[in-house]
């Protein structure tokens, strides 16, 4: 294990955060806040730590894909004990609650122990959209943006952040690739910001909205999320982008640069696509024969739910909690699907619900066909039996990790719905779950251990599993 290099990157990545401190420190001093204070030692206590770590000069600067597992894991439990400082140091709560908002933000779940983020000062809600902003396209993509290079084999820190079961660089150089990823990313949050000034948000509340809706965040500035506008045009505008941030971001490239054909062959895609019509269509029709409301209004609350929690956003417009049975399933199984690979969004995610499929529907024919030889596709290409092993490797702790967590929320005597959405929200990085963690409601009631063990399985969800718990196995921190 190159443990300077990997330390070098930990003083790097400290020392952007410290830098992404500024913004919200100046919103502090500009409205006079009470958090100025919180975020100066924020900063400082950043540098301190970060800048003699970033001198070091390692001997190897060659990333093995061992090294960039454990600094990808590293970085992000680093990036969340730091970040949590603000909301600690100005007195909005203690350490622990700070540390699950702070996670929660990075991860882009969206859960929140706060029953009145509008109470707030600036600054803190501002970084708290900006730690989601950060989080969505992940942190290390950001560092190797602004290096112009940080070892050989940096691209094992892109793989290993990158959500899907396929991750492949864009352009021939590891940090062109980031440079484009963060040139969309940019460009989709200044477009939604524009929009929703348009349409009459008020700044603040458009740039923190949009921060948060691009990296599929879910964290509002107002106590009702976006149902306080009562705006049809922002929440139509909302979806639009919440959908186009769930999509995989190498199909954003291919169009950005023309090449639609390409974007509109992916499998993906279209399973995706069908996905969100037909539960919004679903839901719809569910809400306007058992609850006698308005086509219009029942399309449009539909589509916004669905698209934002399989989007793993988070936003509501409405309390979901008291629609029908029907419904209700329906966004839980969304929450499960996630958005696609390669996107800020989270979920099991929509490539490896196909991979999983084709594979049940090709083992089904082996029964009947033993010497057949059938490889499996993904947009026209053949994927490895290695790949579709760690697909249903990854499905399988998806699943255990789920009940697991469930199971010590239960300590607190939460009913089933309550422990096992706030479970799944949790890995999913979705925000809002049912019953006790419900759309109107909030995590602050949770008991220590719980708001720990969510924390985790936030990181665990937003990492894909593996990074994270390499870091426990023994033979990782031996020399050979």
């Amino acid at each position: 294990m190159n443990k300077k290099l990997i330390a070098k990157i930990l003083g790097i990545v400290l020392c952007i955060e410290a830098l992404c401190l500024l913004p919200p420190l100046g919103v502090a001093v500009f409205t006079r806040g009470t958090d100025t204070r919180a975020f100066l030692l924020s900063v400082a206590a950043c540098l301190v730590c970060g800048l003699p770590l970033r001198r070091l000069c390692p001997q190897n600067r060659r990333l093995q894909t061992r090294d960039g597992y454990i600094a990808v894991a590293l970085c992000w439990v680093v990036l969340s004990l730091f970040g949590a400082l603000p909301y600690a140091l100005s007195g909005c709560c203690g350490y622990v609650d700070a540390l699950f908002e702070t996670v929660s933000g990075f991860t882009t779940t969206g859960a929140s122990i706060f029953a009145s983020p509008s109470s707030l000062p600036r600054g803190i809600l501002f970084w708290r959209a900006l730690t989601q902003w950060m989080g969505g396209m992940g942190v290390l993509v950001l560092v190797l943006a602004l290096l112009p290079k940080l070892g050989e084999g940096s691209v094992n820190l892109m793989r290993a952040e990158s959500p899907g079961p396929i991750a492949s660089k864009l352009l021939p150089r590891t940090n062109d690739t980031a440079k484009m990823l963060y040139g969309i990313y940019t460009a989709l949050t200044v477009v939604q910001t524009l929009a929703l000034r348009v349409v009459g948000m008020p700044w603040f509340d458009a740039v923190t909205t949009s921060l948060t809706t691009i990296s599929t965040g879910g964290f509002s500035v107002r106590d009702a999320s976006i149902a306080y506008y009562h705006s049809s045009a922002i929440n139509w505008i909302i979806v639009i982008f919440m959908f186009v941030s769930s999509v995989n971001f190498t199909l954003l490239f291919l169009m950005a640069t023309r090449r639609w054909r390409e974007a509109i062959k992916s499998d993906e895609l279209r399973v995706y696509v069908g996905i969100v019509f037909g539960s919004s269509a679903l839901i719809a029709l569910d809400l306007v024969l058992k609850t006698g409301r308005t086509v219009g209004s029942a399309i449009e609350h539909a589509a916004f739910q669905v698209t934002t929690l399989i989007s793993t956003t988070g936003f509501c417009t409405e309390d979901f909690d008291l629609w029908p049975q029907l419904s209700r399933l329906v966004l839980i199984v969304v929450m499960f699907v996630g958005g696609c690979a390669g996107s800020t969004a989270g979920g099991i995610k929509v490539s490896r619900i196909v991979l999983l499929f084709k594979g049940f529907k090709r083992d089904l024919r082996r029964i009947l066909h033993t010497r057949e030889v059938r490889p499996l596709t993904l947009d026209g290409h053949r994927v490895e039996e290695g790949t579709i092993s760690s697909v249903s490797l990854f499905f399988f702790a998806y699943i255990v990790i789920l009940f697991f967590s469930a199971l010590i929320v239960s300590i607190d005597e939460l009913d089933f719905t309550s422990a096992f959405t706030a479970s799944l929200t949790s890995i999913s990085n979705v925000g809002p779950g049912f019953s006790l963690v419900g759309p109107t409601c909030n995590f602050s009631f949770l008991s220590p251990l719980s708001k720990l063990t969510l924390a985790f399985t936030m990181l665990l969800g937003r990492l894909e599993i593996m990074p994270l718990l390499v870091l426990f196995l023994p033979s990782v921190w031996r020399k050979k």
